[in-house]
């Protein structure tokens, strides 16, 4: 590419995320916003955040996401997040689409009514859209810590209050001591509405877990299934069935789910044929943003430019975004690579 760097490239790549967290995404302007609104244990100075997102283990993240998350109070505060988030998205990461994975079941446990959550969801949507030119659509999670209750409040908010943005199911927070078969009923019944299912699987634990996020929840997507690499069977089912990996270097590093970079087992899928895809997961948490984790995954497998456009492609195409997005971005992806080269 003449004259551009690959970082510079990638700053301008159109692109699409699939895992990414709502509250995860909250910058240290963000939340230094509403720790200001309600004072307590989170910081609003933001050297001193810095700090309080100094991660030691996976636990840890928990516990520190969990208090983000009780900064989000007030239809006010959801709204100023979810509006802010896209603002960061678009200006700074060149994002066009993005699946953004909310927790309506801790908002609601804070006070926010589940009829006042989807309409600010809704509203902030479409004004990103608008002002920003960012698709945004949803995946509603259950937190896995809070047991069958989130799962059966987390469904009746999806099924009895679906907005016009939701597409996908999906399972976060802890995977020891949360089994993923308990949850079976749950996502029998979403994907019986027409939704996706995206579970976490296999971030902290093993292989299994990623064969009963498929088996057991019909997973579409797998959210990190890190350990996949332990087991030569799974990578083949993953790669026969084309079932993407939502791979995001940066967080398994910092929650230790990874030791290293260079132990991360990226190459390992894509040599084994598995369809990836690149993302940020709670960005500002771990000092990353999709830019920089693509700039990680080009690193790793040794892509250039081309090379990278392919992962943008990727990602958007096993997206569950309306086919005219899909083939808009695309579009915008090709013209960009194209003027790159010229």
């Amino acid at each position: 590419m003449l004259g551009m760097s690959l970082n510079d490239f990638i700053a301008g790549l159109p692109k699409a995320e699939l895992h990414v967290h709502h509250v995860g995404s909250a910058s240290p302007r963000i939340v230094s916003e509403l720790a200001a609104r309600h004072p307590g244990r989170v910081p609003s100075d933001i050297d001193e955040l810095r700090s309080f997102y100094e991660f030691r283990d996976f636990s840890h993240f928990v516990e520190v996401y969990l208090a983000v998350v009780d900064l989000i109070r007030t239809p006010e505060d959801l709204r100023y997040l979810t509006y802010e988030i896209a603002r960061e998205m678009a200006q700074g990461q060149s994002l066009r689409y993005a699946e953004l994975t909310c927790t309506p079941y801790t908002s609601v446990a804070a006070g926010i009514p589940i009829e006042a959550y989807s309409e600010v969801l809704e509203d902030a949507r479409h004004a990103a859209e608008r002002d920003f030119g960012l698709v945004l659509r949803w995946i509603y999670d259950i937190p896995g810590e809070s047991g069958l209750p989130a799962a059966e409040d987390t469904l009746r908010y999806a099924l009895d209050h679906r907005v016009e943005g939701l597409v996908g199911f999906g399972l976060g927070g802890p995977e020891i001591g949360v089994p993923r078969p308990q949850f079976q009923p749950h996502f029998d019944a979403a994907r019986a509405a027409g939704l996706r299912s995206v579970p976490h699987a296999g971030e902290t634990t093993g292989p299994e877990t990623i064969w009963d996020a498929i088996r057991l929840l019909g997973a579409e997507r797998i959210g990190h299934g890190t350990s996949a690499a332990a087991d030569p069977a799974l990578l083949a089912h993953l790669a026969e069935h084309r079932i993407p990996l939502e791979v995001c270097p940066s967080s398994n590093i910092a929650t230790r789910a990874v030791a290293t970079l260079a132990e991360h087992p990226l190459k390992a899928f894509v040599d084994a044929g598995v369809v990836v895809t690149i993302n940020s997961d709670d960005p500002p948490m771990f000092a990353t943003d999709l830019n920089r984790e693509y700039a990680i995954a080009a690193d790793l497998l040794g892509l250039d430019e081309h090379g990278v456009a392919d992962l943008a492609r990727t990602a958007i195409d096993v997206s569950f975004a309306p086919d005219e997005v899909k083939a808009a971005v695309r579009g915008e992806i090709d013209a960009y690579v194209a003027a790159a080269s010229s």
